[in-house]
C-alpha cells in the first residue's frame, strides 16, 4: 500500500507555499532585533550544518529550551524559526535551535546524533533545568533525546525535565511506504531503532504530545501512538490547527503551547 498521500501536508493546506517564505522573514527579523542576545552559528561538529543559534533572555536564564525544525529530515534549518524562541525568551528561558545534516547525506539515524550532540552542546551554553521540543521530523527528533540509547553525556541527560514533540512521526514504519523513502532509506533496522514509540528504556521528563485538530488523519495517529506507549506522557489536541500553523504559538509567552512547553517551570 503507498501511504505517501497519508503523509502529504502542504497539499492539503490552503496556501501552503506561503509558509516557508513568511517563516523565514519573520525569523530574519527577529534575529535581527535581538543584538547581542543572539548568539548565531555556535559550532557543535565538523559539518556545514552542525550549527546552533542560542538566544538569551534580559536576565540570567532560567534553563534551557532546544527547538528542532522539521521538513522530513529533507530540507529546512534554522534559519526559518528563530522567532519560534519568543515565547519562552520573554519568560526567562534561553533558546537554541540546532540545525543538523540532511537525508538523503545521511540517514535519519545520523541525524538522531546531530540533535543529540546539539543538546549537549547547548546545554553546555546554559545552566538550569534542559526542554526540547521538536516540530514533526523534529518533533521525532525530540522525542528520540528521551530515549536512553541516544547517548547524552549522563549530566546532560540528568538536566532534562520535559519533552514535547508537536505532530511527531512517532514510528517510522509507514514511512516506508511512502515516495520520500526513496531518500529517508528507512529499512526495518533502522524502523525498531528510530522509531520513538518502540522504546521503552527513557529519560524520566515529563512528555507533552502536541497536535493540531486539522491534521491529517496520519500525523494525530502517530501522535496518539507515542502517547499511549510512553509513561509521564500525554497528547493534547489543539482545535483549528493544521500541520504548519500548530507551531505559531510557540512565539507567544502565555499561549497553551508555550504553556505546555514549559509546564510549571516558568
Amino acid at each position: 500500500m503507498d501511504l505517501t498521500d497519508a503523509y502529504e501536508n502542504g497539499k492539503y493546506i490552503p496556501g501552503a507555499e506561503n509558509y516557508p517564505p513568511r517563516w523565514q522573514a519573520a525569523a530574519s527579523a527577529f534575529r535581527a532585533a535581538q543584538g547581542k542576545r543572539a548568539r548565531l552559528g555556535l559550532v557543535y561538529g565538523g559539518h556545514e550544518r552542525q550549527r546552533f543559534d542560542l538566544f538569551l533572555p534580559g536576565d540570567v536564564p532560567v534553563g534551557l529550551v532546544v527547538f528542532v525544525h522539521g521538513g522530513y529530515w529533507v530540507k529546512f534549518d534554522r534559519s526559518f524559526w528563530s522567532h519560534l524562541a519568543s515565547g519562552a525568551l520573554a519568560r526567562g528561558w534561553a533558546v537554541a535551535m540546532p540545525s543538523y545534516r540532511l537525508a538523503p547525506e545521511v540517514r535519519i539515524s545520523d541525524i538522531t546524533q546531530d540533535v543529540a550532540a546539539a543538546v549537549a552542546a547547548a546545554a553546555g551554553e546554559v545552566a538550569g533545568p534542559v526542554v526540547v521540543a521538536g516540530h514533526s521530523a523534529g518533533g521525532h527528533l525530540s522525542a528520540r533525546i528521551r530515549c536512553r540509547d541516544v547517548g547524552l553525556p549522563q549530566d546532560v541527560a540528568a538536566r532534562i525535565v520535559r519533552v514535547l514533540p508537536i505532530s511527531p512521526l512517532s514510528d517510522l514504519a509507514p514511512l516506508m511506504q511512502t515516495a520520500m523513502n526513496a531518500d529517508l532509506r528507512i529499512d526495518f533496522e533502522e524502523v525498531m531503532a528510530e522509531s520513538p514509540m518502540r522504546h521503552s528504556d527513557l529519560l524520566e521528563a515529563d512528555t507533552v504530545v502536541w497536535v493540531g485538530a486539522e491534521e491529517r488523519p496520519a500525523f494525530l495517529d502517530q501522535a496518539r501512538w507515542l502517547a499511549g506507549a510512553w509513561p509521564q506522557t500525554v497528547a493534547r489536541i489543539s482545535p483549528g490547527r493544521h500541520h504548519f500553523d500548530v507551531i505559531e504559538d510557540l512565539a507567544a509567552a502565555h499561549s497553551p503551547l508555550t504553556g505546555a512547553l514549559l509546564g510549571g517551570l516558568a
